[in-house]
């Protein structure tokens, strides 16, 4: 942090560093929460504020202008990756990709276990690609779809895509995230999930446990209703097992290891190749607008164009106008050291074991709150937390837990933050309505820090 601080410039103490995120927060909550603002105004009379507040504290504009650059350096590669998913999602679409989930899952799905079915199927296509966004994307899109001719409420059904999606993404070797906690622990990556297996595994049983019994007592379903969806997508889509060759592909790049953006270009590539295939008289003038502009349902059902009008480039543009915004905010208080002074503040203040976890985890919270970027919610409390946990002597897998927990994966619940931004534009579900049902994400951060608890009874023991 200290690295951070110019001795030409004004160093902010712990009581004015308080006083300014309170207000920063204030300002957010007032707007977001209380008049029901979307996130992106917010969050820019926050960044103008506070960097009006430094210009008049006594930090330069060069340095005001660095910390924004710092903030949004940290996400260029989720910014990137989101606009590929938006041409991903127009891709499979035009493919028949998604349309055929949709079919089959129209088919085979009990409406009893709906829930508990996505929550599975979203852990084991998370597991498997190593990415919480891609299984979002795919398998999200079709079971929103398929869920609300099924008359489950939008939010609850993301709520099962969210927690499968993010338990996945969470013990998977292939994820971005759980490889940076390994990484920043120092340690190996296996070594990491064993120790994850201990809060993520009973947090996947009770997120099982819940949405089975939230869908034990379905609201009605029309036959009618489904099986003219049934008719709609068979006539105006191709539905066959070919149209499964990009999904195939995907989890083949995962196991080879290959980066997200190459893998989600690839995914997208093989989707047009496969699109055109089967409709040989598309132009290409038609497939750059398809990805542009995203795909455009034009069948008899209003509810498939609906569904089914989605992704390109364009669609991802308000979302990447939040989290430029939010990076930015959080570059300025990285690099006023706002959060530094606070963090370092809580470290000196922590007394045990249990106090230990708990200031870990609420400083992994606190970055997903100001910062909105899990990978900044992994690094910032890892390298400050370190050293505190080997003086307690401590494993680092204590630490790497809490940074996967409560560091990536709440992530998911924080309305302005790069996931949920992410996942409220893709499945197109307000925030307020799906995170009361994304429980995963808070139950393994209260099991992470329960886990400090049972550190103090093995010491002792």
């Amino acid at each position: 942090m200290k690295k951070l601080i110019n001795k030409s410039e004004p160093i902010l103490g712990l009581g004015e560093s308080i006083i300014v995120l309170s207000i920063i927060l204030g300002i957010l909550g007032f707007l977001i929460i209380g008049q029901h603002q979307e996130p992106q105004a917010p969050l820019l009379i926050a960044f103008v504020v506070l960097m009006v507040y430094g210009r008049l504290r006594g930090f330069t504009w060069d340095t005001i202008i660095d910390g924004m650059r710092t903030g949004l350096r940290a996400g260029v590669d989720p910014l990137v990756i989101f606009l590929t998913i938006g041409v991903l999602i127009a891709t499979w679409i035009f493919s028949g990709t998604i349309p055929t989930v949709m079919f089959w899952g129209f088919k085979i799905i009990s409406i009893q276990f709906f829930l508990p079915t996505v929550f599975l199927v979203c852990t084991l296509v998370g597991i498997a690609c190593g990415s919480s966004f891609t299984s979002v994307s795919t398998m999200g899109i079709a079971f929103i779809g398929i869920g609300t001719t099924l008359h489950f409420s939008p939010g609850l059904t993301a709520g099962a895509i969210v927690s499968g999606a993010f338990c996945g993404s969470n013990i998977s070797p292939l994820s971005g995230t759980t490889n940076l906690a390994a990484s920043t622990g120092e340690i190996d990556i296996y070594t990491h999930i064993k120790s994850l297996l201990w809060t993520d595994l009973p947090a996947w049983f009770i997120s099982l446990i819940f949405f089975t019994l939230m869908g034990l007592h379905p609201k009605p379903a029309s036959l009618h209703a489904i099986n003219v969806m049934l008719d709609q997508l068979q006539n105006n889509f191709w539905i066959s097992p070919w149209t499964m060759l990009p999904v195939i592909l995907l989890i083949i790049l995962a196991i080879f290891k290959v980066p997200a953006i190459p893998s989600l270009g690839l995914g997208a590539l093989s989707a047009v190749i496969l699109g055109w295939i089967h409709n040989p008289n598309i132009s290409i003038n038609s497939i750059t607008k398809l990805i542009m502009n995203g795909f455009v349902a034009h069948t008899p059902n209003k509810n498939i164009n609906l569904l089914l009008s989605k992704g390109g480039i364009s669609s991802m543009l308000t979302s990447l106008a939040l989290i430029i915004f939010a990076l930015a905010l959080g570059g300025l208080l990285i690099k006023f050291n706002i959060i530094g002074v606070i963090i370092t503040k809580i470290e000196e203040s922590v007394k045990g074991i249990v106090g230990l976890t708990i200031s870990a985890a609420l400083t992994c919270i606190g970055v997903n709150l100001l910062v909105g970027e899990h990978y900044l919610a992994i690094i910032l409390p890892g390298e400050s937390f370190k050293e505190a946990f080997d003086h307690h002597n401590l494993p680092r897998t204590a630490l790497t837990r809490v940074l996967n927990d409560a560091g990536a994966a709440i992530n998911a619940v924080v309305p302005w933050s790069v996931s949920g931004v992410f996942i409220a534009g893709t499945l197109r579900v307000n925030p307020l309505d799906f995170i009361p049902f994304a429980i995963f994400p808070f139950l393994v951060t209260v099991l992470c820090i329960l886990a400090g608890f049972v550190n103090v009874v093995k010491k002792k023991a």
